[in-house]
């Protein structure tokens, strides 16, 4: 049995390698969901789970793109059968967690001081729109933006730093040819910035357009700087979110989705920002045919998450959050004492829930998350396969 666990933890690693060989670096772009230390507020247990500090993400540990981009040690998984040869199944499952991601570190933000961005960096800021401060100044939303960077920001950094990371424009025309590039998800702070100013779902609905319009830009200036394998995700369902359910609480049970619980009419904004988005991504594929740009169906993954929670293990569901404090409902969520302020507590086990902060998600959600767009089917073709190509 040792013998045949050892040959498994040889071939995966070497299949983990053999995966790994087509991109030689990753660079992201978008918001709190995978900022992973450009802004730097939260103190514990923000990190907790993995890296026993705050970083900068917003969650008790990794994110999906440092999923997506590393993966736990296969020496820890060997080595948790060695210590408990009777957990041989469970060891083996860990070996085949490990030959996940494209086997990069994980993302320095792009600010940090004397970072290597040799093998990728993260734009992502938390906060950050898709959409320039103007756009909400011209509507009397100014309240709240505190964070200028917009996608155009993002990808005004991201072409500062090229060069100092590859050369000139041709040689870094090479080195983005065997670059992933994800981008995304944008739209979630757009749209939130006129929910939370108490502009009703139909006004805000107006911004979709526009920023998804906005984001195609964005993905054409990369292109045009060389970019080629692009992973675009979706905007996450918010309806499904303790802060939206706890914000926009009503008595009226048609207002719910009855599988879920989720707020019906803010799940349809996210909804009709991915059917834009969608559209314009198959505007830019016959014009690029040389680029993949694939969608990351965030919507549909987080979604299964709330119409069954126990299919991933999440038997304390998906809408109630694991850092917070009582409030309205279960949800466990309260503005007054959100998660690493006076009056809230951590959950026993974050593993056991989807929300970690009411918005933001565990590291046992993102870990599923990166393993959909890895492997299929939300990532078509998937990162992992078509890197084999």
């Amino acid at each position: 049995m040792k013998l045949s666990i050892f040959f498994s933890f040889v071939l995966i690693s070497s299949f983990h390698l053999s995966s790994a060989q087509r991109y030689n670096a990753l660079f992201n772009f978008g918001d709190s969901l995978s900022d992973t230390g450009n802004v730097v507020l939260a103190g514990l247990p923000y990190g907790m789970t993995f890296f026993g500090r705050p970083t900068g993400r917003c969650s008790d540990g990794r994110l999906v793109i440092d999923f997506i981009g590393t993966a736990p040690s296969t020496l820890s998984a060997f080595c948790v059968y060695r210590s408990a040869p009777e957990s041989c199944c469970f060891s083996f499952y860990h070996l085949l967690v490990a030959a996940e991601g494209i086997g990069l570190p994980h993302l320095p933000p792009n600010t940090a001081k004397d970072a290597d961005f040799h093998q990728g960096a993260n734009f992502a800021f938390i906060a950050a729109t898709t959409l320039p401060f103007d756009f909400f100044h011209q509507r009397g939303l100014s309240k709240g933006l505190w964070v200028n960077a917009s996608i155009h920001e993002q990808v005004d950094r991201f072409e500062k730093l090229l060069p100092s990371i590859c050369g000139t424009p041709q040689e870094c025309r090479d080195f983005l040819g065997k670059s992933l590039l994800v981008v995304g998800e944008f739209g979630g702070n757009d749209y939130s910035t006129g929910l939370f100013a108490s502009r009703n779902v139909s006004e805000v609905r107006t911004f979709v357009p526009p920023v998804s319009q906005a984001i195609a830009e964005g993905l054409e200036r990369l292109i045009g700087l060389g970019a080629v394998d692009i992973i675009v995700p979706a905007l996450l369902p918010v309806g499904c979110f303790p802060l939206y359910l706890t914000l926009y609480n009503t008595s009226d049970p048609e207002d719910y989705g009855p599988g879920t619980g989720c707020m019906r009419r803010h799940n349809a904004l996210s909804w009709y920002h991915n059917t834009l988005l969608r559209r314009q991504l198959d505007r830019l594929r016959p014009k690029y045919p040389a680029v993949s740009i694939r969608f990351a169906d965030f919507y549909a993954q987080v979604f299964d998450f709330a119409i069954n929670p126990l299919k991933y293990g999440f038997k304390d569901g998906a809408l109630r959050t694991c850092c917070g404090a009582p409030g309205v409902r279960n949800y466990n969520f309260n503005l007054h004492a959100k998660c690493d302020q006076n009056g809230s507590s951590v959950c026993p086990d974050p593993t056991t829930h989807v929300s970690w902060d009411g918005i933001h998600m565990t590291e046992a959600a993102h870990r599923i998350i990166a393993q959909g767009w890895l492997h299929g089917p939300y990532v078509d073709p998937p990162i992992v396969s078509s890197s084999d190509d």
